[in-house]
């Protein structure tokens, strides 16, 4: 696809998938904000056989070049499991994804979307939602509101420019992920600690570490609720095993053991909560190379991390229980607990809720209680083929 001396072709060979790569260096070169990516984790991403993503997808990445020069990138994928989700929670037969949008002006990005249509028009899609770069479980939405500080490990970060942008080329929101930060030094409202306090003279409740020694058993546990858990809400897609699996490899280096935590009731795991230490926090000085020194120092800071943020990605509660009070007890009870380990052995001071759907009222009203506030709101987007 051509305007004026603009040219759009799809990524094929080394150089190509490595211009695509670079591109976010030149596109945020004076954004302070911006945490470059670690470039080999990159190229795992887009790599069919290293990410088992695409075992059930397909994708084309775009590169936009003006006058030889590349100036802006896409990739268009559907993900089979979501198509043959219902389309009642946000997927669904027909839809198809963009993401890794990056773009230099208006133009460029108009004309990558386009390109991205046209390629999921010709795959069969019918409907579009994006961006989602590139699984619904990886770095879901348009950043709108929180570019004035970095975005926490596995989360995104664009230019402000890109939501009218995308809203130019005909796309409507459909969904609104937000981000929670609060201080983690102050304790809760006396309401939560008596929550807390009465849980813990529970009998029949127990929270309890992971036990990193039997990392697959703890791995097939959590996977178990979450999927439970999750498996009504808009957007979800089943994780395969070897998702599981390669992104427990993945995160193995950063999950500590007194930051996740497992519910049990009367012995049964009924909730978990995963809190990982702010990676980008290590990586952002690297500036995406782990050689020759980045790999030491990443090595050096894993060793025992100190981070002014904790993130949590991840948490969930039975479906069973999700209506009943006691699903805000044990919540409350497992972010108590890592709290209070986050503050002593890792010198945080901030903690980040996220993200978490705008209608999901249970995680928003355990996020109020706790006194965080919204510091970030990703939108999902939708169009029509």
């Amino acid at each position: 696809m051509a305007h004026s001396d603009l040219v759009i072709t799809p990524v094929s060979g080394k150089g190509d998938l490595k211009a695509f790569i670079d591109l976010p260096w030149s596109i945020y070169a004076t954004d302070p904000n911006w945490v470059p990516p670690l470039k080999a984790e990159m190229y795992e991403l887009l790599t069919p056989g290293k990410n088992p993503f695409f075992e059930h997808a397909k994708a084309q990445y775009f590169l936009a070049r003006r006058n030889g020069r590349v100036v802006g990138r896409i990739s268009a994928h559907y993900d089979e499991l979501a198509l043959s989700m219902p389309p009642e929670q946000g997927m669904g037969a027909g839809t198809g994804n963009f993401g890794l949008l990056e773009a230099e002006d208006d133009a460029i990005g108009a004309a990558l979307i386009a390109q991205a249509e046209q390629w999921l028009r010709q795959q069969g899609m019918t409907r579009v939602v994006g961006p989602i770069s590139l699984s619904i479980w990886e770095e879901p939405g348009l950043l709108i509101a929180g570019h004035d500080h970095p975005p926490t490990v596995m989360m995104g970060h664009n230019s402000p420019t890109y939501q009218a942008m995308v809203e130019g080329a005909g796309y409507q929101p459909v969904k609104t992920l937000n981000c929670f930060e609060l201080d983690i030094t102050q304790n809760f409202p006396p309401l939560i600690q008596r929550i807390v306090a009465s849980g813990q003279k529970n009998e029949r409740i127990r929270i309890r570490k992971v036990d990193k020694s039997k990392f697959d058993a703890e791995a097939a546990i959590i996977l178990n609720i979450l999927n439970d858990a999750w498996g009504r809400n808009w957007g979800f897609v089943p994780i395969t095993d070897a998702e599981i699996a390669h992104t427990g490899k993945k995160l193995k280096p950063i999950v500590f053991e007194d930051l996740i935590m497992i519910a049990e009731l009367d012995g049964e795991p009924v909730a978990f909560m995963m809190t990982l230490p702010d990676l980008n926090e290590a990586i952002k000085p690297l500036n995406g190379a782990l050689f020759p020194f980045g790999w030491a120092k990443l090595l050096w800071w894993l060793r025992k991390p100190k981070v002014r943020t904790m993130r949590v990605p991840l948490m969930g509660v039975l479906q069973r229980l999700q209506s009943s009070r006691l699903a805000s007890q044990l919540a409350f009870m497992m972010i108590e607990a890592i709290r209070l380990e986050a503050i002593a052995h890792y010198g945080a001071t901030r903690g980040e809720i996220g993200w978490v759907l705008d209608d999901n009222q249970g995680m928003n009203a355990i996020a109020q209680a706790i006194n965080s506030k919204v510091n970030k709101v990703y939108q999902l987007y939708e169009k029509p083929l």
